[in-house]
């Protein structure tokens, strides 16, 4: 050792470590606030669901950062005397990822996330509706990529062989599943649904009422977990309804990035389709039908014989009807 100086240093102290770590706090806050702004501002779900999308990809890259060290194969024991065999997983290759407006960042964060550190190229198609949500998360990836000295590529889709996940309606993700299939490729569709809550005669209604309500209010109606049906016990009926009128009278509609907003804009013009709908509904005769089995003709048959009766229950759809 020559004793020549290097370097120098300082020690921190308990001061300086807590205005530090309050300086990444704030700052993470930051960043997620301008990303779930944006969300709001071009897609119309309120403020609080547009930081919380961009939370989910927080929390998928922390998933997925665990899952990276965790890919791990199996040890199979062999007939064969003084051998074993290895089981290893290999990347899928290039896996395509379309997402739908409601969702424009979160289900690019659940996919990519996981098909990135499992070693696939992912291609994305976001939503033609929603580019500028777009554009950020490009710039954010393209940006870690660059810090980490790996080369960020832009990929346009053309007519080759990948996997494919895609949110969209029922009509869209069939033909994507039809011409996917004529390749033997592989398809993973998230589409609507047609959700129904169960309440029961025992449950808490206050807390049924508050989760009903964001459950159908939530993003203006337009996620894929939406409730569109409402189940009730013969005897909270009336209980149920009276609670669900107030409070959607007190549910404030507006700009979704003011505070207290629980309904923002449809995200599309189709205020007359859904106003179409309804008045197609109330002008139809809905017929219910109920299938029952006949218990009893197990003394008497054998069960390939057993009987199915058909009720056929005809009742019109009104506003206000009582089902039960």
């Amino acid at each position: 050792m020559n004793l020549m100086k290097i370097a120098e240093v300082r020690e921190a102290s308990i001061q300086d470590y807590e205005a530090g770590m309050q300086a990444c706090s704030e700052a993470a806050k930051i960043w997620m606030q301008q990303l779930g702004r944006l969300v709001s501002l071009e897609m119309g779900k309120i403020l609080p669901e547009g930081i919380g999308e961009v939370q989910e990809i927080i929390d998928m890259c922390d998933f997925a950062v665990g899952l990276s060290r965790q890919s791990n194969g199996s040890i199979i024991s062999s007939e064969r005397p003084n051998h074993m065999m290895l089981e290893m997983w290999n990347p899928l290759g290039i896996v395509g990822v379309i997402t739908a407006f409601n969702f424009p960042c979160a289900v690019l964060g659940w996919n990519a996330c996981i098909e990135l550190v499992c070693g696939n190229c992912v291609v994305w198609k976001g939503s033609p509706t929603t580019p500028l949500v777009t554009i950020a998360m490009t710039k954010l990836m393209a940006g870690v990529l660059e810090k980490n000295n790996l080369s960020d590529t832009c990929v346009l889709l053309r007519n080759q062989d990948f996997n494919l996940y895609c949110t969209f309606q029922p009509q869209v993700g069939l033909k994507v599943q039809q011409t996917v299939n004529e390749r033997f490729g592989k398809c993973l569709l998230e589409q609507s649904g047609n959700n129904a809550i169960i309440v029961m005669d025992d449950a808490d209604i206050q807390l049924a009422v508050r989760s009903v309500l964001f459950a159908a209010v939530g993003t203006a109606g337009q996620r894929c977990t939406t409730s569109r049906r409402l189940l009730l016990h013969e005897s909270i009926y009336q209980t149920v309804l009276d609670q669900l009128f107030d409070v959607y009278k007190q549910a404030k509609i507006g700009d979704p990035l003011e505070k207290g907003t629980l309904l923002g804009p449809l995200h599309t013009s189709s205020r007359k389709n859904f106003e179409k709908g309804i008045e197609i509904i109330k002008s139809q005769v809905c017929y219910l039908f109920i299938y029952l089995f006949i218990s009893l003709l197990h003394l008497v048959q054998p069960m390939s014989k057993l009987s199915l009766i058909f009720y056929k229950i005809k009742f019109d759809l009104k506003p206000g009807t009582n089902f039960s």
